[in-house]
C-alpha cells in the first residue's frame, strides 16, 4: 500500500514526473521522458545508463573514419531543449554503442582516451585558426552583429555545434580587441571541453579565466542564461568585469551576483545573458526562492532557473565543498542557557579517561568515569534523561573541545566566531555550524551564544548542480578525482595541454619526527632562498602555524607578509599575492590552494601602480589612519624594491597630489580612509574605460582653471602603470634567472589534488620554479591515519628532531597514506551523496509543486485545491476497505464516522442572507452503512459526469461544471488518483464510494465559494496562501524527521540492517505521510468558516 500512496501522493501534487516507489517504499525512481540514453556500459564505475543526468558520450578514435566523426568529444544532449534529441543520425548513435556503451569501460581505459581526445580538438582548433584573418578584417560594429547573426541561425535549426567554430573565433577577436588578450590554441581546447559538458585540466597560469568565455559566449547564444561559478565574490566581480568586456562588446548583457544585493538587483543579474556568482550565493538564492511567499521575491529565471554553468575551481566546489550542505534556518530552542554549564563540564574532564576521542571520525564517547563525573558536576541524576536532557550539550561541548581550535578552524571577531573555511583558508561570512557545533563554540569562547536554528531548507552543493542540465568546469588538478567525477556527476575530466613545457623542479619530499624540527628547517630553508633573492612561498594549514612560522622568521630578521584569514591580512589579499612573485618577496599563506590569484615573477604591475598612486594621494584626501581590520595591514616593504619613477610620472602624481588637496579644501570636508580609497579606485576605473587623449581633455577641462580630480589621477595611474611594467619586466628577468618561485609546504593534505594545486604555483607558463614538501610524523594526518606507523618511525631510527628523511620508499609509503585518506574522505563523500539523493527526489518534488502553487494562474491553483479535496476523500475511503473484499465487509461505519467528525471541523457559519447553509455533516446524518452498499449495488454509470447513487442524498451540482472543466470524469479520477489503490473483484464500487464522496465536499465547497462576501481575488489570494504555508510547514518538520532519521538508522547496522536502505525505506513513508498531511491540513484550512463569512484579517490570510 506504501508505493500505492507514493505514486497516488506524486499524482496529486500535480508532479508530471513519474516516481515510484519500488518495493513498497524504497528508493524513488525518478523517470524522466525525452532522453535516449547511451550510457558507459553498467559496470563502468556503477554509473549504468547515464539517462537520468543526460547524455555524455566519448567516442574512441578509429583510423579511416575521416573527419566526420569528432572522435573523443564528451558531449550533453541536455545542451538542447528539453525532451529533443542532440540531432545525431541514428548511425553514430550505433556506432557509438558499439565503441563506448557496450565496451565495458574501466577507469584506466577512460584515463587513456584523453590523447585521442586532445588531438581530435586540435582540428577543431584549426578550423578556428582558419578564421582568424576574417574575423580581425571585420569592423567592431560588423563583429557584434554576429551574435544576432548566431542567433537567428539557432532559430532556424542549427545547433551549438554548428556555429561553435565561428563563434569561437568571433570571441577571440573580440578578446583581442577589448583585452589586449589573444586566445592560445590550449585554450580553445579549453572552451570545447567545456561546451562538451566536462571538466578542463588546466594548470596554474595556463589562463582559465579567459577559457570560460568561449563556452559562456556559444552557450548564452540560446537565450536561456549561463551562470559562471567561482569560489568567492572577489574572483566572481574580477571575472564578472574583465572578462564581463567581451561579452558586452559582443552585445550579451552581463549580471553579478554578490553577497548583501538587493532582490531586484538579483533579478536583474540572473535575467542578463551571461551571470557571474559565487558557489554559495546561487545556492542560497535558489533555496530562497523556494521559500518564498510572493511571486515578486522571486529572483532566480522560474520555471526554468538552470541552463548551463561552467565551475571555476570545480574540485574546490563538489569535493571540498561537498561535505558542508547549505542551510537556511530559523531559531527554534530556548536551550542556549544549557551551553555555559556543559561547556565548564567539558574543560573539566579529560582525554582518554573521561571520554575517547576519534580523531578520524571526529567523534567522542564518554567512559563510565565521564559519566559520573558529568552528572555530579551537573546535579543530575542521569545525562540521558528525557525530561532534563544533558548528554547532548556535554558530548558536543567536548566536540568543541577537541575538534574545533581557535585559530585553526575559527577565529573570533567583535564578539562573534567567524568560521575559517579550512580549504581556502578564508573566513565564510553568515556561516554557523549546525547541530549545536556553534552555540557550544560561542560558550567556550565567552561570546554571547545564538539560540539554536531548525533548517527550513538545505541542498548539498552535489545535488544542487545536478540542476543543470549541461553543467563542465576548469581547475588545475582534478584528475585524481577523475572516478569521482564520472561517478558522481558523470563528467570526465580531459587534460589540457600546457601551452609551454613545464620545467618546474619538485624537491625530494623531508620528514621529521617533531614539529619544532620542521619548522626550524623551514626557517633555514626560507633564509637561503631570501639570501639568493628568490621570492618564496610558504603554504600552511591553519592561521596559528602561519603566526609561528612568522615569528620564527621575525627573529632572524626576515622581513614577509602572510596571508591568513585574519581581516587584516585578508583585506589585502590581491595585494600580497600580486606581489609575491617579486625578488626578496618572502608570502606565508594559509591554504593557498584556495586562492585563484596568479603569482608573477617580478610582481604585478598593475597593482603596484595602484599602490603607488594611493601611496602617494590618500594622504592629501584624508587624516584618517587605515582601519587595520577593514583596510588592511601595511604590507612589508624591506624585501621589495622600490620603485623609483621618472620626472614625466612624477610631475603627474605631483599633478594630482594638488587635485586631491585642492578638491579636499573645496568640498570643506575630509573624508574618511574608505572614502578616499573609493574615489581613487573610482578614478583607476576611469582609466581603464577611457582613452588617454580623452582624459587629458577631462583632466584640464579645455584650458579650465579647475583641475578635475578623477581624470587627474587616472593619467598619473597611466603613466606609474607604463614605468611599473618595464620595472616588473625587467624583474622578472631577474627572477627567472635566479630560479623563479620556490614553494614550500608545511603539511600533506589528506588529498594530492591539494597538494599539487600548492605546488602548481611555481614554474607558471614556461618559468622556472621549485617545490619542497617538509612535514613531521607529528601533523594531523598522520594522528588520524597511523599513528603507529609513525610512531615506529621515530622509535626505530632514534632521530634527531631536525634532521630529515629523505628516503624514496618513504615517499611511496606517505603517498599510499594520501591514497587511504582519499578513500576514506570519499567514502564519507559518497554515504552523503546516496542518503541526500532520498532527500533529492522529495525536494525536487516540493520544490517543483511550491512553484506551481506559486507562478500558476488561479484557475489552476483552483482546480490543483480541489484535487486536494478529492485526495482527502480517497485516503478516508481507501484506509478502510480493500477493493478485493465485497462492501459489507468494508469499514462503512468508520467512513462516515470520519467524515462526520472532518465535516465537523470545517462546518460554516450562517450565509449573509441569514440562512443556515447545508452542511456534508447534515447531508449524511441520515445514511447508514446499508444504505451506502444499496447505493452502490443500483449505480450503473460509473463514468458519469454527474453522479448519483440511487437513494442516497445527491452532490451538489455546481461541481457538474468542475468536471468539465477538467475533462472527462476518467481523466479526472486518474489526474486525482492512482488505479493501482482499487485493484480488486470490487474496484468499480471503491471508485464509486470515493467519486461520490468527493463530490459532496467539492460540491459544498463550490457552493459556499458563490454565497461568500469576500471578493473572488482574496479567495484566490487565499487559496494560494494556504496551501503554500501548508507544504512550508509540513516541509520543515520532514527536514527535522529527515536529520533525526539519518542519525538514527546507523543503529540498526547492530540488526544487520542496510542503514541507507532503512533510510530509504522509512524517509519514504515519512514524505508520503507528509504529503497526506499537507493536503488534509490545506483542505481543512480552505473550509474554516471565516473564509465563506466576513471579510478576513491579514493575519487570517498569514
Amino acid at each position: 500500500m506504501a508505493g500505492v500512496a507514493g505514486v497516488q501522493s506524486m499524482r496529486l501534487l500535480g508532479v508530471e514526473r513519474a516516481v515510484n516507489y519500488q518495493g513498497g517504499g524504497c528508493v524513488p525512481v525518478e523517470r524522466r521522458s525525452g532522453l535516449r540514453g547511451v550510457g558507459w556500459g553498467s559496470s563502468f564505475l556503477g554509473c549504468g545508463d547515464l539517462g537520468l543526468r543526460g547524455l555524455r558520450l566519448v567516442a574512441v578514435r578509429r583510423k579511416g573514419e575521416g573527419e566526420k566523426r569528432r572522435c573523443g568529444v564528451v558531449r550533453n544532449a541536455l545542451a538542447v531543449e528539453a525532451g529533443r534529441s542532440t540531432g545525431e543520425s541514428s548511425s553514430a548513435w550505433a556506432k557509438l554503442r558499439s565503441a563506448v556503451g557496450n565496451a565495458n569501460q574501466t577507469l584506466q581505459n577512460v584515463v587513456k582516451l584523453n590523447h585521442w581526445v586532445v588531438r581530435d580538438y586540435d582540428k577543431l582548433v584549426g578550423a578556428v585558426n582558419g578564421l582568424e584573418k576574417r574575423m580581425r578584417s571585420l569592423s567592431d560594429v560588423q563583429l557584434r552583429e554576429k551574435t544576432a547573426e548566431f542567433q537567428e541561425r539557432l532559430k532556424k535549426g542549427e545547433t551549438l555545434d554548428d556555429i561553435q567554430v565561428e563563434a569561437f573565433a568571433v570571441v577571440r577577436e573580440a578578446a583581442r580587441r577589448t583585452l589586449g588578450m589573444r586566445h592560445f590554441d590550449v585554450q580553445i581546447i579549453g572552451g570545447a571541453v567545456l561546451h562538451d559538458g566536462a571538466i578542463a585540466e588546466m594548470r596554474t597560469g595556463e589562463g582559465k579565466t579567459l577559457v570560460s568565455p568561449l563556452a559562456a559566449y556559444l552557450n548564452a547564444l540560446t537565450g536561456e542564461g549561463v551562470h559562471v561559478v567561482t569560489v568567492n565574490d572577489y574572483l566572481a566581480q574580477r571575472d564578472g568585469e574583465w572578462m564581463g568586456q567581451i561579452h558586452r562588446f559582443l552585445g550579451l548583457s552581463v549580471g553579478l551576483i554578490q553577497s548583501g544585493l538587493e532582490p531586484a538587483e538579483r533579478r536583474a543579474a540572473y535575467a542578463c545573458d551571461i551571470t557571474y556568482s559565487n558557489n554559495s550565493e546561487l545556492g542560497f538564492d535558489y533555496l530562497r526562492d523556494n521559500i518564498s511567499e510572493k511571486e515578486e521575491d522571486l529572483v532566480m529565471r522560474w520555471p526554468k532557473p538552470f541552463n548551463f554553468a561552467i565551475v571555476d575551481e570545480v574540485d574546490s566546489v563538489l569535493i571540498d565543498e561537498g561535505r558542508n550542505p547549505l542551510l537556511i534556518s530559523t531559531q527554534s530552542s530556548k536551550d542556549a542557557g544549557r551551553y555555559p554549564a556543559a561547556a565548564e563540564v567539558a574543560d573539566l574532564l579529560i582525554a582518554d579517561f573521561h571520554y575517547k576521542v576519534n580523531i578520524k571520525e571526529k567523534n567522542v564517547d564518554l567512559t563510565e568515569e565521564g559519566v559520573a563525573a558529568a552528572e555530579l558536576a551537573l546535579d543530575t541524576q542521569d545525562l540521558w534523561d528525557d525530561k532534563d536532557p544533558w548528554a547532548r550539550f556535554v558530548i558536543t561541548a567536548i566536540k568543541a573541545k577537541e575538534f574545533h581550535i581557535r585559530d585553526v578552524h575559527y577565529i573570533v571577531k567583535d564578539g562573534q566566531i567567524q568560521i575559517v573555511d579550512e580549504f581556502t583558508g578564508r573566513v565564510v561570512e553568515n556561516r554557523r555550524w549546525s547541530e549545536g557545533i556553534h552555540q557550544a563554540v560561542e560558550a567556550k569562547e565567552g561570546v554571547h551564544i545564538q539560540a539554536d536554528s531548525m533548517t527550513v531548507a538545505q541542498i548539498t552543493y552535489q545535488s544542487f548542480f545536478k540542476l543543470y542540465p549541461k553543467l563542465s568546469g576548469m581547475t588545475g588538478t582534478a584528475k585524481t578525482e577523475e572516478a569521482e567525477f564520472l561517478k558522481m556527476f558523470k563528467m570526465p575530466v580531459v587534460e589540457v595541454p600546457t601551452n609551454l613545457p613545464n620545467i618546474r623542479e619538485d624537491l625530494p619530499l623531508q620528514l621529521f619526527p617533531t614539529t619544532r624540527g620542521k619548522w626550524d628547517r623551514v626557517r633555514e630553508e626560507v633564509s637561503l632562498m631570501y639570501s639568493q633573492g628568490r621570492p618564496v612561498l610558504v603554504g600552511t594549514t591553519s592561521v596559528e602555524q602561519s603566526e609561528h612560522l612568522s615569528d620564527l622568521l621575525q627573529e632572524w630578521g626576515i622581513p614577509h607578509n602572510i596571508l591568513n584569514a585574519r581581516p587584516k591580512y585578508a583585506a589585502r589579499e590581491a595585494e600580497i599575492v600580486a606581489q609575491a612573485g617579486r625578488r626578496n618577496a618572502i608570502t606565508i599563506a594559509t591554504n593557498m590552494a584556495g586562492r585563484g590569484t596568479d603569482i608573477i615573477l617580478g610582481g604585478n604591475p598593475e597593482m603596484l601602480a595602484k599602490e603607488i598612486v594611493e601611496d602617494r594621494l590618500l594622504g592629501f584626501l584624508t587624516t584618517d589612519a587605515p582601519n587595520v581590520d577593514t583596510d588592511g595591514a601595511p604590507l612589508s616593504q624591506l624585501a621589495l624594491s622600490k620603485i623609483k619613477v621618472g620626472p614625466i610620472t612624477n610631475a603627474k602624481l605631483a599633478r594630482a597630489s594638488l587635485a586631491a588637496k585642492y578638491a579636499l579644501g573645496m568640498n570643506g570636508k575630509v573624508s574618511n580612509y574608505r572614502q578616499a580609497k573609493e574615489t581613487v579606485a573610482a578614478a583607476f576605473d576611469l582609466a581603464k574605460t577611457e582613452k588617454e587623449e580623452d582624459l587629458i581633455d577631462m583632466a584640464t577641462g579645455k584650458g579650465a582653471e579647475i583641475i578635475t580630480l578623477g581624470p587627474t589621477i587616472a593619467l598619473a595611474y597611466l603613466s606609474t602603470l607604463r614605468e611599473c611594467q618595464v620595472h616588473c619586466r625587467n624583474e622578472g628577468t631577474e627572477v627567472k634567472r635566479l630560479g623563479g618561485l620556490h614553494v614550500i609546504g608545511t603539511a600533506l593534505h589528506e588529498s594530492r589534488r591539494i597538494d599539487n594545486q600548492l605546488r602548481g604555483r611555481a614554474a607558471r607558463q614556461g618559468d622556472p620554479g621549485s617545490t619542497r614538501f617538509m612535514i613531521s610524523l607529528e601533523d594531523e594526518m598522520f594522528r588520524k591515519f597511523n599513528t603507529e606507523w609513525a610512531n615506529s618511525i621515530v622509535l626505530r631510527l632514534g632521530l634527531e628532531e631536525n634532521v630529515p628523511l629523505e628516503y624514496g620508499s618513504l615517499t611511496k609509503q606517505l603517498l599510499s597514506l594520501q591514497t587511504a585518506a582519499e578513500r576514506y574522505y570519499f567514502g564519507i563523500r559518497k554515504s552523503l551523496v546516496e542518503f541526500d539523493e532520498v532527500l533529492e527526489v522529495q525536494r525536487n518534488h516540493v520544490y517543483t509543486l511550491r512553484q506551481s502553487l506559486l507562478l500558476d494562474d488561479p484557475d489552476s491553483n483552483h482546480q490543483r485545491l480541489l484535487q486536494y479535496i478529492q485526495a482527502v476523500a480517497d485516503e478516508i475511503v481507501l484506509s478502510n476497505i480493500h477493493p478485493s473484499k465485497p462492501p459489507t465487509s468494508w469499514k462503512l461505519d468508520c467512513i462516515l464516522d470520519e467524515f462526520h467528525e472532518f465535516c465537523y471541523k470545517t462546518s460554516a457559519q450562517p450565509s449573509h442572507d441569514g440562512q443556515a447553509p447545508l452542511e456534508i455533516s447534515d447531508v449524511l446524518s441520515g445514511v447508514t452503512p446499508a444504505m451506502l452498499v444499496e447505493g452502490l449495488r443500483l449505480c450503473e454509470k460509473v463514468d458519469a459526469d454527474f453522479l448519483r447513487l440511487p437513494g442516497l442524498p445527491m452532490p451538489f451540482e455546481g461541481h457538474q461544471n468542475l468536471r468539465f472543466k477538467a475533462g472527462s470524469i476518467k481523466r479526472w479520477m486518474d489526474i486525482t488518483s492512482d488505479p493501482a489503490a482499487e485493484s480488486g473483484k470490487y474496484d468499480r464500487e471503491a471508485h464509486l464510494l470515493r467519486k461520490y464522496l468527493g463530490d459532496l465536499i467539492i460540491g459544498m465547497f463550490e457552493e459556499k465559494l458563490k454565497d461568500t462576501l469576500i471578493p473572488h481575488y482574496q479567495i484566490e489570494q487565499v487559496e494560494r496562501a494556504m496551501a503554500l504555508n501548508a507544504l512550508d510547514r509540513y516541509w520543515r518538520d520532514h527536514l527535522v524527521n529527515m536529520n533525526r532519521l539519518r542519525a538514527a538508522v546507523n543503529v540498526r547496522c547492530f540488526g544487520h540492517m542496510n542503514p541507507l536502505e532503512e533510510y530509504k525505506i522509512d524517509g519514504c513513508r515519512f514524505f508520503i505521510a507528509m504529503l497526506s498531511a499537507a493536503r488534509r491540513i490545506t483542505v481543512e484550512s480552505l473550509l474554516q468558516p471565516w473564509i465563506f463569512g466576513d471579510r478576513p484579517e491579514d493575519s487570517d490570510i498569514a
